[in-house]
């Protein structure tokens, strides 16, 4: 497994890791993962700027004062916005232009994003600005830094971005906080002004299943957050509003938490199969390391070798062998190529997202003396990664349901009929695999990629847009219903294994078996099984199925 294999499996576990050691993470527009990500949202990690960061933001923050000095004419510094930006700025004006960019451009609509979305667009709003390109004075870095660490969080709703041009709309309503209007969730933080961890965990996934409407407790003004925890508001300067409203952190941060919840979700669908494959008595023999040796895709490999690491000493896998069945229908035997090539996918997908985070999408931009123009505020590479995420996960989840109908299809897997103990009295998992199966049906509409789709704005400036935001919080929703596909998974194939006369399965197995009889007892008649899917899509979320995996996943 290569080196980006590696980073995302240990991502999540070394991101707790820091946490628990009180370390701090840097923000110096390079070298930021999505594991920092996820520790700075979900886990209320803390965050500082890096060295050297003061000093380069400054260097072309000069610049750009020269700039307005001297009159001259540069795009988003002495002129206006999109299609007006023919229009020159004073320099008695141009604070009063980047105020009312901040308050023109906040006009986002819908369930507001979850904490850890706005906390995680925070950071890398800070990491941007880190490189020292946009032309802004360090403050503006250092009050995004200051809201992470005294628990500011911004009410940003979820939908009005088109992923060009900057996630405008929503960054607009963060900016908004930091110059003391806009309004503030006031649900997250402590009276030591430090997020709730806890607070932050029980906001759940970010998907569209958890998005909300505003906090129950009335909103804090942005004025009255910042005074209670000792802060001013910033007064932006030529360019600082714009440098603000101009980025794709909203589309890369629900993609960074999109490729790491897709990471949870493909090992909890591996140690799913292996426990199917074991209740439905299948063959291990299609996992053979020489079979993928002859068609060397890396994630082919990774899922067959997990596979093998789960099956372990099994005696039922040993019992059965190829004269047993003839072969596995597809959803067994063809785990490792459809299950690989999603974590092919997820892999990809997680290089985009953190060279995305660690990128310049601001603009224009300084280099030296010179400010230039462009495109880097365009979310493309994140939208088409998104989409490509969704099919991934979309596919993970299929398998699964289809092994789902295995397991309660009594004419194949040789067990009680929908898995209850006195079928036709008792019905079982009958309705759970419908959830499952509504649940995939749902993901297919959901997969259609959000970037195939562009409106022109401004006037026709803006001419092609990525609708990266959109594509995002389909990932996010698409996961977490592919999350639940498996849970139903699991409490099937667990429920599998209690009723039949297995030998010993594989010690990988145990070990998944045992977990989720951790949150999920066996049925010994009909009960509801809606809280048993809820806990074991958390066990899934919380990547509680890695740890089992060979070499730590």
């Amino acid at each position: 497994m290569n080196s980006i294999g590696r980073n995302v499996g240990k991502a999540d576990m070394l991101a707790k890791k820091r946490l628990s050691d009180g370390g701090v993470v840097g923000v110096s527009g390079e070298g930021l993962t999505v594991g920092d990500v996820v520790r700075v949202g979900r886990e209320g990690g803390r965050v500082a700027l890096g060295d050297g960061v003061r000093r380069r933001m400054g260097e072309s923050r000069e610049v750009v004062r020269r700039i307005v000095e001297e009159g001259r004419v540069v795009y988003g510094v002495t002129t206006g916005f999109g299609d007006l930006s023919t229009k020159f700025i004073s320099p008695e004006e141009t604070r009063k232009l980047q105020r009312n960019l901040v308050r023109s451009h906040a006009v986002g609509t819908g369930p507001m994003f979850p904490t850890e979305v706005v906390r995680g667009v925070m950071l890398l709003s800070a990491n941007k600005l880190a490189k020292g390109l946009s032309g802004v004075a360090p403050a503006i870095a250092e009050m995004l830094v200051e809201c992470l660490n005294k628990g500011i969080h911004p009410l940003v709703p979820s939908q009005g971005s088109v992923g060009a041009s900057g996630d405008l709309a929503p960054l607009a309503h963060v900016a908004q906080v930091l110059i003391g209007e806009g309004e503030v969730d006031p649900s997250t933080t402590s009276e030591y002004g430090l997020p709730h961890s806890a607070s932050l965990r029980a906001k759940g996934s970010p998907g569209l299943a958890s998005l909300g409407s505003p906090p129950g407790a009335q909103a804090v003004s942005g004025a009255e957050a910042l005074s209670k925890r000792g802060l001013k508001p910033l007064e932006l300067g030529p360019k600082e509003g714009l440098a603000l409203l101009n980025g794709t952190e909203v589309s890369t941060a629900l993609g960074a938490f999109a490729v790491h919840d897709a990471w949870s979700l493909l090992h909890g669908a591996v140690a799913a199969g292996a426990m199917s494959l074991e209740a439905l008595k299948g063959s291990d023999k299609p996992f053979d390391a020489r079979l993928q040796e002859v068609r060397p895709h890396e994630g082919q490999g990774y899922v067959a070798r997990q596979l093998r690491h789960l099956l372990r000493e099994s005696e039922t896998t040993v019992s059965h062998p190829w004269t047993h069945k003839i072969q596995d229908p597809y959803s067994l035997r063809c785990m490792p190529q459809v299950m690989g090539a999603s974590y092919d996918a997820i892999r990809h997908c997680w290089s985009v997202v953190e060279r995305e985070m660690n990128s310049a999408t601001d603009n224009p931009l300084v280099f030296g003396g010179e400010v230039l123009s462009g495109g880097n505020f365009h979310a493309q590479p994140i939208a088409l990664a998104m989409g490509y995420l969704k099919i991934a996960a979309c596919e993970i989840a299929s398998l699964s349901e289809r092994r789902t109908y295995l397991l309660l299809d009594a004419s194949r897997s040789g067990l009680p009929q929908f898995l209850a103990k006195n079928p036709g009295v008792e019905s079982g998992l009958m309705i759970a695999q419908n959830l499952a199966a509504a649940l995939v049906s749902e993901n297919k509409g959901l997969s259609h990629p959000a970037s195939v789709d562009s409106i022109p704005t401004s006037a026709g400036m803006e001419d092609h847009v990525s609708m990266a935001p959109i594509a995002g919080r389909q990932a996010l929703q698409i996961i977490d219903n592919a999350m639940r596909v498996v849970a139903v998974e699991l409490l099937a194939a667990s429920q599998g294994l209690y009723l039949s006369e297995h030998p010993r399965p594989g010690r990988g197995v145990e070990e998944a078996v045992a977990m989720v009889r951790r949150v999920a007892t066996p049925l010994e008649g009909d009960r509801s099984v809606s809280g048993d899917v809820v806990r074991l899509a958390g066990l899934v979320r919380e990547g509680r199925f890695m740890g089992m995996m060979a070499n730590g996943g």
